[in-house]
């Protein structure tokens, strides 16, 4: 019997997500939720979409990693989708950072953990805990191939020109320094649904894809490769975001340690966590701002900048990416405002007429699951909300690899 589920991990710093998908038709058959671990009030919610069942929720301490996947594999146990499972192939997990190292997925080994582990430095955030998930699943199933799927990897296509930092060379290598651009599996998966869209190849069409949730970022995609994007070393840079500032001189940062008196951590801090939309209205929630504008009142002003700010970094961005592509045949929103935010549509292409760039009223209002044009018939170039499925883009990934490597796994 060939195997066809893989299982796919993303492991932050105090949770796991999980999906379960059969292969032979990208089905979903169990979906979950471990939050707050190591804390007294984690939660597990597991659903079995393969049963129809009801989701279930567990509550109370799970002490670490290795204890939520043990979790997780009950739940999946009593499903009859255990990992014991003959069916299962692989286990694939997300990893924000791989460098220049890795271009693809890969089957992890100890020399790929050593890599993703001397990477830390530029994703301390999330690499630690990418690798804790990563080893903590090889101890469960230490027969079975783990695969390594990079938030980077799809942007390594993009030449130095665009790559490069404009600082000095030597000190940029030693140190690692260059944009290596994030959200690369949602960015992979979304210009490949637009071309699918269009009833083109992807390697016919050039996209600009708008990853927008509260973190965000754009892309310059030439015939199903990146040749730039917005975020850099890390996934600070770039387009204004939830809680992010987006791009920023950088003398702004010495000018809060000199004359602010903020230490590194603090300005840190401010930058990832205190900056975006929360620091210029109190709001990372584009519902809410948007609800704030459209009921007017004292807090509207404030509402108002922080979307107009939002709105003008991300049309800069749109013909920024216009003009490294030369001919753009799509641009394509994704991600939770992009996917549902009608208004944020409107305001970003606003003004490209002349570009062959519009959206038409009606088409823009409808909310849907599916992928689906917004622009009028007829237009230059088509603008579309296609939802993302990062998990099934890893999945994919995944599956396309260990089959590659023989029938048997």
């Amino acid at each position: 019997m060939t195997a066809t589920r893989v299982l796919v991990l993303n492991s932050g710093s105090s949770s796991v997500k999980y999906q379960l998908l059969d292969m032979r038709d990208s089905s979903r058959l169990a979906v979950g939720l471990v939050e707050r671990i190591g804390e007294e009030t984690s939660r597990l919610k597991h659903t079995p979409l393969a049963t129809g069942g009801a989701s279930r929720e567990r509550t109370g301490p799970i002490a670490d990693h290795e204890a939520a996947l043990k979790a997780v594999a009950e739940e999946l146990a009593s499903d009859e989708l255990g990992l014991d499972s003959p069916e299962l192939a692989a286990i694939g997990h997300r990893v924000v950072h791989g460098g220049q190292s890795f271009t693809e997925p890969t089957v992890v080994d100890e020399t790929v953990l050593a890599e993703i582990e001397r990477l830390i430095p530029v994703a301390p955030l999330h690499n630690p805990a990418n690798l804790t998930g990563i080893r903590t699943a090889q101890s469960l199933r230490p027969d079975l191939p783990q695969v390594a799927v990079f938030d980077t990897a799809f942007h390594t296509t993009m030449p130095e020109s665009a790559a490069r930092y404009a600082i000095d060379v030597a000190t940029a290598d030693e140190h690692r320094i260059r944009r290596y651009g994030f959200h690369g599996t949602s960015h992979a998966y979304v210009s490949r649904e637009t071309a699918r869209l269009l009833g083109r190849a992807p390697e016919d069409v050039n996209v600009i894809v708008l990853h927008l949730g509260n973190g965000a970022s754009a892309s310059a995609v030439r015939g199903g490769r990146c040749v730039d994007t917005s975020m850099g070393l890390t996934p600070l840079e770039g387009l204004v975001m939830g809680t992010r500032s987006g791009d920023l001189d950088p003398a702004v940062i010495f000018h809060l340690a000199r004359v602010g008196g903020m230490s590194t951590d603090e300005i840190d801090t401010l930058l990832n966590k205190k900056s975006g939309l929360i620091g210029l209205c109190g709001d990372n929630d584009m519902r809410e701002i948007r609800r704030r504008i459209d009921e007017g009142g004292a807090d509207a002003p404030a509402a108002r900048l922080a979307f107009d700010i939002y709105i003008h970094r991300l049309k800069k961005y749109i013909g920024a990416y216009y003009a490294v592509l030369g001919r753009v045949d799509a641009i394509a929103f994704t991600a939770g405002v992009g996917e549902n935010a009608a208004p944020v549509r409107e305001a970003a292409v606003a003004g490209l007429e002349g570009l062959g760039v519009a959206v038409d009223g009606a088409l823009n209002a409808v909310r849907g699951q599916e992928a689906r044009l917004i622009s009028p018939a007829g237009s230059r170039v088509a603008v579309a909300v296609v939802p993302t499925d990062e998990e099934l883009e890893i999945a994919t990934q995944t599956y396309a690899l260990v089959r590659s490597a023989g029938p048997d796994n």
